[in-house]
């Protein structure tokens, strides 16, 4: 083992059981991450503007890190709650880090031992994967503390691997994420462009990467201030820089952005609402509908918005790969409108089924829609539907047996990037019955019922072999998940009876 591993691992498990410290005193993984992301910053600013950089910032001085690593106790308490304050009034990517940033250590003695422990390492001289293996290692241990509800902004990334390896983003192409949670996509991407073995950049090339490549939203502060530190430490956009995860719903309106890529996993929730105090100074939920004039229909489905709303992102040569949930495959009225125009206007021709148990929201049936876009034309796009079936005997849960890159080989092989009007289906009538990779023609699809592409065709093995059943806990884990489902479904329901 190398010295530089051996450093690598030793730094890593220090940040981690420093964690475990702190949990000790009722901070959790997110408010550790915050403090973390606070820190950090704020000493690779310090790093920035020494030799070799020297690097004017704009941090006033007495805001800096050397004016928290002089304090210690009450003074330091005092002081980095002042400074948490008043940088969080700051212009560019400064304010947006630490846009309502409070301090949650209240202890003065661990927080002196966590600015000591940051103090003690170079952060910008180590390696962009070892700082963002620390990062991303956090940020999916939050995703994982269920009461913190972080894991709606965390979508597996094996799962988000996959669907880049599929799309294959190009050098000097635009890639958007109109939801960016913790910006898992944009890394996912820069990490396909930058590798070697994929493209040997040029100077103009790898300053395009950096710098103008990526665009987010994300509403949800917390989530948008640790995407934009996952991008700092990954060496994507600059200290002093505009932010490029911006906080406004991307839902709203169209703000006349056209990318190459739009990779993203909406949240999930089918109403899209808000919530007001009526008269009697009870809180209400009233849904909310975007009246936009690109959009096909006007619905307060979230997924069903975000889909339209993609499709105006992207030029007439862009590439979508989304995570949605089945009821757009399904659902009649505004959905079936969308799924029409989708099917007319772009080429939808995969559609990836997701097993259960693999996101940290219970209860989910997703999918993954990839889709290019088109110009206009008098006659629909979409000739052939490629479906993969992945769900059906497919089992996996979080902890026991989550989902592997190398999960999803079969589907990436089938998906064929490199030719895809040379695909083979592995699904026959006689010869494979079992095969999970099938296609559809458009003239099918349309003649079903609200033009569904909720298509199954392979058995559940658990349901016809009764002499071999999964494992217990795997079984026990498929009821509870769709219990939730059903629940989230009734709470919706609910919901709208109550006018909620």
């Amino acid at each position: 083992m190398t010295n530089e591993t051996n450093n690598t691992s030793g730094i890593i498990s220090k940040v981690w059981s420093y964690c475990n410290t702190l949990r000790d005193d009722g901070v959790g993984y997110g408010d550790y991450l915050e403090q973390l992301t606070y820190l950090l910053f704020l000493k690779m600013a310090d790093e920035f503007s020494k030799p070799p950089h020297n690097r004017e910032l704009p941090i006033p001085k007495e805001y800096n890190w050397e004016s928290l690593t002089a304090k210690s106790g009450a003074e330091l308490e005092s002081h980095y709650t002042a400074l948490l304050r008043e940088l969080s009034h700051s212009k560019a990517i400064l304010g947006q880090i630490f846009i309502k940033s409070q301090n949650k250590i209240q202890d003065p003695a661990k927080l002196f031992k966590l600015i000591d422990m940051i103090d003690k390492e170079q952060w910008t001289v180590m390696g962009t994967d070892v700082k963002g293996k620390i990062y991303e290692g956090l940020l999916e241990k939050n995703a994982e503390d269920t009461k913190s509800g972080a894991g709606q902004y965390f979508t597996p990334r094996a799962l988000i691997r996959a669907m880049v390896a599929c799309v294959q983003p190009q050098p000097m192409k635009s890639i958007a994420d109109p939801a960016c949670g913790t910006g898992g996509f944009f890394l996912a991407a820069y990490d396909y462009i930058s590798n070697s073995k994929n493209f040997t950049l040029t100077k103009d090339q790898k300053e395009f990467l950096k710098n103008k490549s990526f665009y987010g939203n994300e509403i949800v502060a917390g989530a948008r201030r640790l995407a934009l530190m996952n991008m700092f430490l990954h060496n994507i956009g600059d200290i002093d820089s505009d932010t490029f995860i911006l906080p406004t719903d991307s839902l709203v309106a169209d703000t006349g952005l056209r990318v190459d890529y739009v990779l993203t996993n909406p949240p999930f929730g089918k109403k899209s609402s808000m919530t007001f105090t009526n008269e009697e100074g009870e809180q209400e939920k009233e849904d909310l509908t975007y009246n936009r004039q690109d959009f096909w229909a006007t619905t307060s489905n979230k997924q069903l918005n975000f889909v339209q709303h993609i499709r105006t992102m992207l030029k007439t040569s862009g590439k979508a790969a989304v995570v949605l949930p089945d009821n757009v495959l399904f659902e009649g009225g505004a959905g079936e409108t969308v799924r029409k125009k989708l099917l007319e206007t772009t080429d939808l021709h995969t559609i990836l089924r997701l097993p259960t148990g693999i996101f940290y929201a219970q209860g989910v049936k997703a999918n993954v829609l990839f889709f290019d876009n088109k110009p206009a034309s008098k006659d629909p796009w979409t000739s052939e539907v490629w479906i993969y079936d992945y769900r059906t005997n497919i089992h996996h849960t979080l902890k026991k047996s989550p989902l592997k890159f190398e999960d999803l080989s079969e589907f990436i092989e089938c998906y064929n990037s490199a030719n895809r009007h040379k695909r083979e289906e592995t699904w026959h009538p006689e010869k494979n019955t079992e095969g999970r990779w099938r296609k559809f023609t458009y003239g099918a699809i349309v003649g079903r019922d609200k033009t569904s592409l909720d298509i199954t065709w392979l058995k559940d093995k658990s349901l016809a072999d009764l002499d071999n059943l999964p494992d217990p806990d795997v079984l026990a884990n498929d009821i509870i998940e769709n219990l939730e489902a059903a629940v989230e479904s009734f709470k919706e329901i609910m919901d709208t009876i109550n006018g909620k």
